[in-house]
């Protein structure tokens, strides 16, 4: 079938604005039918994360040309397996953008947001049974992390879906499956917070606001955050955090926590000297959650002395260390209790045609999470 797709076609090079340079081009693409284990999805609505940027900044090298887009719900159309017994033509779903194989030793450990078999297809931009379902011409498009959610339509491995009920609006559904999913994972998996402890998060983008949501429904005895944007501060300080800029933060924190600092620190901005703030930041014994992805070349450097010498705990988080099948649904009812008002995170809901220009915003950090429609 014919589809609508933002493609791109060259990583890293685009000057902004984007508006202008239009790294990011609709394209009128072929897709291929479900195969056994696949479904088709008509994409309702799609949600633009700093991991789609750094694909067109060259931050994450990935093969060319890719259909960008890895946050989105969908309804089902078509099963590539007529006998599927978890999904039916109609189901709405999450999309997630780590299919796990079920099979590796990752995941019959519990710990499929490790599975290397999904993280090698995405690497390679397919799909987890293998080749690609997206061609421009005589061209095979490459799977942005299986999904391809930029666009009217995606063939997925039934594995990166997570059936849900159809009361979810659209534009709030689809920021579970990334900012929610990586965000809250991050508090309630990864640092597995507990009411009472003290909690600060640098990055206040969809991705820390959700941890703050989640440290927040926890029942965080203090929670702070940082970030240089005066509105993302503003709605963190609406949900209940202390807010600071990074300047003058360092000075400001040891009067917010007597202990020496925060027991869990969550950093989510993706960068190396935030990193080694963080890890500066957290008391003796604490623990440091990083869910950012920085640029391969940058590298974190902390003196080997202090982890053993001041006890603390550096924790790498990927999506969230989610199990999507159970999480998904757990953080829906949390937002539905009106503990968790994923809500806040919304920016706006936009054309797909004006994708180039959300871009400009979210590299400017002038959006927490702008979701787009065919």
């Amino acid at each position: 079938m014919r589809i609508t797709a933002a493609l791109l076609e060259r990583s890293g090079g685009h000057a902004q604005p984007y508006a202008q340079t239009q790294p990011l081009r609709l394209a009128e693409l072929e897709l291929d039918a479900p195969r056994r284990g696949e479904l088709l999805i008509r994409i309702d609505a799609a949600g633009l994360c700093h991991s789609d940027l750094s694909v067109i900044n060259g931050d994450r090298l990935r093969p060319m040309p890719m259909a960008l887009g890895h946050e989105a719900t969908g309804i089902v159309e078509a099963l590539g397996s007529p006998d599927d017994p978890d999904f039916a033509v109609g189901d709405r779903v999450i999309l997630a953008f780590l299919p796990a194989c079920g099979t590796c030793a990752r995941c019959l450990a519990g710990e499929p947001y490790m599975c290397g078999t999904g993280a090698a297809a995405n690497g390679e931009g397919r799909l987890l049974n293998g080749g690609r379902r997206l061609h421009d011409g005589c061209d095979e498009v490459h799977h942005h992390l299986g999904i391809s959610a930029f666009a009217s339509h995606a063939v997925v491995d039934r594995r990166s879906a997570v059936k849900v009920e159809h009361d979810l609006p659209p534009e709030i559904a689809a920021l579970f499956g990334c900012a929610v999913l990586t965000g809250a994972g991050a508090v309630f998996n990864s640092a597995a917070v507990r009411e009472g402890e003290t909690v600060l998060i640098y990055g206040l983008g969809g991705v820390g606001l959700s941890a703050l949501l989640a440290a927040r429904a926890i029942g965080a005895r203090t929670l702070t955050a940082i970030d240089p944007s005066p509105e993302k501060r503003r709605i963190a300080e609406e949900l209940g955090a202390t807010a600071l800029a990074p300047e003058g933060a360092a000075d400001a924190l040891s009067g917010l926590f007597p202990d020496g600092g925060p027991d869990v620190v969550v950093e989510t901005v993706g960068r190396a000297a935030v990193l080694i703030a963080a890890y500066q930041a957290a008391r003796r014994g604490g623990r440091i959650v990083t869910v950012g992805l920085p640029n391969p070349a940058e590298r974190f450097d902390i003196p080997a002395l202090s982890l053993a010498a001041e006890g603390k705990t550096l924790i790498g988080s990927y999506m969230g260390s989610a199990v999507p099948a159970r999480d998904i649904p757990r953080y829906i009812e949390l937002w539905k209790a009106g503990r968790m008002p994923v809500e806040r995170l919304l920016t706006s809901v936009n054309a797909l045609a004006n994708i180039n220009q959300l871009m400009d915003a979210l590299a400017n950090g002038q959006a927490i999470r702008q979701v787009v429609t065919p």
